[in-house]
């Protein structure tokens, strides 16, 4: 037999039988060899291959025609190392290499090689050792999300061979043609090829994912097409019961746009002709009603709208414009428009409603009286026993809400019997709620007066709050309102405000770098950027420094740097940072010295959750301080005082409250 090449090894290599057992790793590519390879005469720990022994220095890849595949011992980059681009491991050994980026272990490279070939040859002798494997068998790989190397679907889909060289690929895989003919391209045949442009499918419109992967393609034509949607029989006819009359195939050679849906389809769309509309074939089975994480309505599949005025529709999703000349998801009663794509985006977001008239998440108000102008003015809300009355109300403005503890601004809803404010916003939230930010699917219910630190801004309050039974975990209804998607109002900014999920910017309020996970509030029109946390900023705020109302400000008019600093804890500010300001006293702020650390626990109102015999009152002293009956130090802050008037117990909220309640996230501003 004709030796090896050995690549610069200093001894001669000798061919191990296959009943010699070797544990070792293979010198060129690194992964563990088998018998038959090549190992050193000398025993010096140099192992082989058989396949790594004999590679082609330059391989004409029918998987990659348009260049070709050049032997490398390193890698042509600083750090040597390499991402392989079909099995997506590291490398830093040989590489087969190509000029458009593309980087190959030796195995992978040959292995596919092999395929395009010679149909399996290699594939028949490993069959013989691998039989094949059922997927009803419960192979562990199964269980992990394995996939078909080749048409990148589920292993547990279809019976396939499992490889000693790393690969898993299906017994239909092993079959398919190198190269065929196609309805949806008839100009030239599709060759089985490597993705290295990353082309989204003509057929269905959706890339690949991540990774090389393989198509079917015709080079010239830049057509594309996913093996699973070349290898797909294209019905005639599509019957579904979510729209009234059949579609019918009507292959193409040019694009359309799914009426459907509002995107690009080429080459292979389903007509109906009753309704006058073209889609993709995925589309003809778009669920006409859906319940959304996104709304608190079903929101129905439309072909398109007439809007009479000439408004312009945002998706609440993405916020961009929606075309209403083609299909989108609506909600009619409050005008609320979401893109087919995004709201189908995530499957964990929405539910199919089959039941036209089942019921959305029930209303927390019960409306007792109407004005003429359709306005509840008289409600019952299940949090509170009294009726209460749509304002304005003398002397309102001067309390906070109870359902967020933002100061009470117009509209809002007060108690003639009693002491209670509620924002009509806040109100007229429902019992159950879906928060698109929040993880789990189950809707939030409504919960009231418990301690809860909120998983959104990461503040303690005791007030209205949303927890989910499944986590366990609540967002307080500053977030809940502030998260609703739509447009948004901020005091201290002219154009409306949209919150992007993944934004990354400087916020203007406090000045830090918002994260991509966070997310943030944006003008379209102009840089000014809210991180979640300053957005629900109090607008107005009492503290004891001042006898008037404190007002959050965005900027110091006054030149003189002197001026610039804090009332309270008199060190400087920063001139472009967000402050509290009294205009009459001139008085000025840092945030965080104004709101303190617990600004929405709401002063007054009873705790219960202590190991207290008596129920507890949440206070604030002002100027005298009685000394804590669990640390002995002062009670300066916020603290719990025993309701009952010959009880003296008191304590820091910070002693005795349970560890999540503590020590919120403060305004470094």
């Amino acid at each position: 037999m004709e030796e090896p090449r050995n690549y610069g090894h200093q001894h001669p290599l000798l061919l191990l039988n296959e009943d010699q057992l070797i544990v070792a790793d293979c010198s060129m590519c690194g992964v563990k060899v088998s018998t038959p390879c090549f190992s050193c005469a000398q025993d010096c720990g140099f192992y082989l291959h058989k396949v790594c022994a004999e590679p082609p220095l330059e391989l004409n890849h029918p998987f990659h025609p348009h260049h070709p595949l050049l032997l490398m011992q390193n890698a042509p980059y600083s750090s040597g190392l390499y991402i392989c681009n079909l099995c997506h491991l590291k490398g830093n050994k040989f590489v087969y290499h190509c000029s458009c980026d593309l980087d190959f272990h030796i195995k992978c490279a040959l292995f596919t090689f092999n395929i395009s070939e010679n149909h399996l040859k290699e594939l028949e002798h490993v069959a013989l050792q691998h039989p094949l494997i059922c997927p009803k068998s419960g192979d562990r790989e199964l269980e992990d999300g394995a996939k078909c190397f080749l048409c990148c679907e589920p292993l547990a889909n279809y019976t396939y061979f499992s490889l000693d060289c790393g690969f898993n690929l299906h017994k239909k895989c092993a079959k398919l043609s190198f190269k065929l003919n196609h309805v949806c391209h008839r100009k030239h045949p599709l060759v089985l090829q490597f993705n290295s442009e990353q082309f989204s499918c003509k057929i269905c419109g959706e890339t690949s994912g991540k990774g090389l992967g393989f198509i079917y393609g015709c080079s010239p034509c830049k057509f594309a097409a996913h093996l699973k949607c070349v290898s797909a029989a294209l019905d005639l006819v599509i019957g579904d019961k979510r729209h009234e009359h059949p579609f019918s195939l009507f292959p193409r050679g040019s694009s359309f746009i799914c009426d459907a849906c509002g995107i690009e389809g080429s080459y292979a769309s389903y007509i109906c002709c009753t309704c006058n509309i073209m889609v993709h074939k995925k589309c003809t089975s778009l669920p006409r009603i859906i319940k959304s994480k996104w709304h608190d309505h079903h929101l129905f599949h439309k072909y398109f709208l007439r809007i009479e005025d000439f408004r312009v529709l945002d998706c609440i999703m993405c916020n961009y414009e929606v075309s209403t000349d083609y299909g989108s998801y609506y909600c009619s009663e409050c005008d609320v428009i979401l893109h087919v794509k995004c709201a189908m985006k995530d499957k964990d977001s929405y539910e199919i409603v089959e039941n036209e008239d089942e019921v959305p998440n029930e209303s927390s108000i019960i409306v007792i009286e109407r004005n003429n102008a359709g306005e509840a003015t008289k409600v019952t809300h299940f949090m509170h026993m009294h009726n209460l009355m749509l304002g304005p109300f003398v002397g309102g403005y001067e309390n906070s809400c109870e359902g967020c503890m933002l100061p009470i601004t117009d509209p809002f809803y007060y108690c003639t019997e009693c002491v209670f404010f509620l924002h009509k916003a806040c109100a007229e939230l429902p019992k159950m709620k879906n928060v698109w930010r929040h993880r789990c699917r189950e809707p939030l219910a409504l919960i009231s007066y418990k301690g809860i630190w909120c998983e959104q801004c990461w503040q303690i309050s005791n007030t209205f709050a949303y927890e989910c039974s499944e986590c366990e975990s609540q967002i307080c209804l500053r977030c809940v309102i502030a998260l609703t998607p739509g447009t948004r109002t901020c005091l201290k900014h002219e154009h409306p405000l949209f919150f992007y999920r993944d934004y990354k910017g400087q916020c203007n309020a406090c000045g830090f770098t918002t994260t991509r996970a966070g997310g943030a509030f944006c003008c379209k029109d102009c840089n000014f950027v809210l991180h979640l946390r300053c957005f629900s900023l109090p607008i107005t705020v009492r503290h004891k420094c001042d006898e008037h109302l404190l007002s959050l400000t965005n900027h110091d008019d006054n030149s003189y740097s002197e001026n610039h600093y804090c009332d309270i804890c008199e060190k400087s500010r920063h001139p472009n940072r967000w402050f509290y300001h009294c205009a009459k006293c001139d008085t000025s702020a840092h945030v965080d010295c104004v709101l303190e650390e617990y600004p929405f626990l709401k002063l007054g109102s009873i705790y219960e959750e202590t190991g207290h015999p008596h129920a507890l009152t949440i206070v604030k002293k002002k100027y005298n301080y009685p000394d804590c009956d669990e640390c002995s130090k002062p009670c300066k802050d916020v603290a719990l005082e025993c309701s009952e008037s010959e009880c003296k117990y008191i304590v820091h909220w910070n002693c005795v409250a349970p560890y999540p309640l503590k020590w919120p996230l403060r305004w470094d501003m």
